[in-house]
């Protein structure tokens, strides 16, 4: 009885020693394999671009870490991006990819689709994805986002027009609460042999915005006052839906979608929320923006935006009113029937990999285009880097610092800031 006893162990230690063996080779082999898929063979760093290309469930992780002060100062979050292209998009990218040079040359943009949740210290989520379709050679785009959110924002109204009592208290802070999802899509085709597009533009959003009275109740005014504050600030506190179609024109010649180098991206959107499409609000809303990206030298570029929004309608709801949106300023920390904005980016190439970046902008916001000029200006400025992260797709992200009129944020940015 002894003798089998002792075969079985050795038996035991023998496949024991082979099965560890095996996980040693395998974990070596995993690890040989997940270090060529992350590293680069034209310089041996650290890149995705086999990783998002090659692997059928391979996505970008990019983490959001929110500072703005509209949300509470403080939150975590995480975008997943995942890349789609056809086998033929990827042996073009692929060659092309070979040299540093050719690497950068404007190829057709693979689709992207992304999924997103954050959560902030003042008890702010959200939670949805989008896709950006780039199809047929190129000559139709499509962008769809959905979400739901639940957000805790400040909003600021005005009182010095000393209708409270009889003083003018100047600019006062309120908290809502405001929840609901939201659909927007973009359609775009191409005009024959050209930069232009031309397209449709659908949003549907249902919000519920409640004013959260404990917060706004004390005022740091005579109770009086702030009863008559509360009453006024109360009467946004809706359920609104809001559903618009547009229509939209789009100048593109950029040499990348992600990260552009150089190019130009002009865009005019305008949006009718109409009763005949089941909006609860009539108004019509005028977006445009234009991007520019100028490379001055081998290691120095320069980019420019230019953006005016405006609304114009009666029982515009709150949270649809423009507003200065630039890095360092809190979302709709400055709001008004026209919003405009101005921001300059200048980038320094330290290696093939490494960029550094400084910027600073001004924003604008008033009750008509002919009383802008009167208005006062918010600005912001700050200091950023970006790793070229996926040179395959170029594709660059990094953080960015700013310093607004109140608070200083940080920002983490995949692709373009713009």
């Amino acid at each position: 009885m002894d003798r089998p006893m002792r075969l079985n162990h050795r038996r035991l230690l023998t496949s024991a020693t082979l099965a560890a063996s095996s996980v040693l080779l395998s974990s070596g082999a995993v690890a040989d394999m997940m270090t060529d898929m992350f590293t680069d063979a034209y310089d041996g760093k650290f890149d995705a671009s086999n990783y998002l290309s090659e692997n059928a469930y391979g996505f970008l992780p990019v983490p959001i870490i929110i500072t703005d002060p509209a949300l509470g100062g403080g939150g975590l979050g995480m975008i997943g991006l995942f890349f789609h292209e056809t086998d033929e998009e990827r042996e073009q990218r692929v060659e092309a990819a070979k040299g540093a040079e050719n690497a950068q040359r404007y190829l057709l943009p693979p689709s992207v689709s992304a999924i997103a949740g954050a959560y902030t210290a003042n008890d702010s989520w959200f939670i949805g994805g989008g896709h950006f379709g780039f199809w047929k050679q190129d000559t139709v785009r499509y962008e769809g986002f959905f979400g739901y959110g639940d957000f805790n924002l400040d909003y600021y109204n005005d009182f010095s027009d000393g209708s409270i009592l009889g003083d003018s208290i100047g600019e006062r802070e309120f908290n809502f609460k405001t929840s609901g999802y939201g659909v927007i899509q973009n359609l775009k085709f191409r005009l024959p042999d050209s930069k232009v597009f031309l397209g449709v533009r659908q949003q549907f959003t249902t919000t519920e915005i409640g004013l959260n009275k404990k917060l706004a109740a004390d005022c740091g005014l005579a109770q009086p006052a702030c009863d008559q504050i509360l009453n006024r600030v109360n009467d946004v506190s809706v359920e609104t839906t809001l559903s618009g179609v547009g229509v939209l024109a789009l100048y593109d010649n950029r040499d990348n979608v992600f990260s552009p180098q150089k190019g130009y991206n002009y865009e005019v959107r305008v949006t009718r929320y109409d009763e005949l499409f089941g909006s609860d609000a009539d108004f019509t809303s005028v977006e445009f923006k234009g991007l520019n990206y100028w490379p001055l030298s081998k290691k120095w570029g320069l980019g420019a935006r230019l953006e005016s929004n405006s609304v114009d309608g009666e029982n515009v709801p709150l949270n649809s009113y423009p507003y200065i949106d630039m890095r360092g300023i809190p979302a709709m920390r400055y709001q008004g029937d026209v919003a405009t904005m101005a921001e300059i980016e200048g980038r320094y190439l330290l290696n093939f990999r490494w960029t550094l970046t400084g910027f600073i902008g001004a924003g604008r916001t008033a009750s008509s285009y002919s009383d802008i000029g009167d208005s006062s200006s918010q600005v912001a400025k700050g200091l950023g880097f970006r790793y070229l992260i996926a040179r395959r797709y170029g594709f660059r992200a990094g953080v960015d610092i700013a310093r607004g009129p109140e608070e200083t944020a940080y920002y983490i940015t995949a692709g373009s800031a713009w």
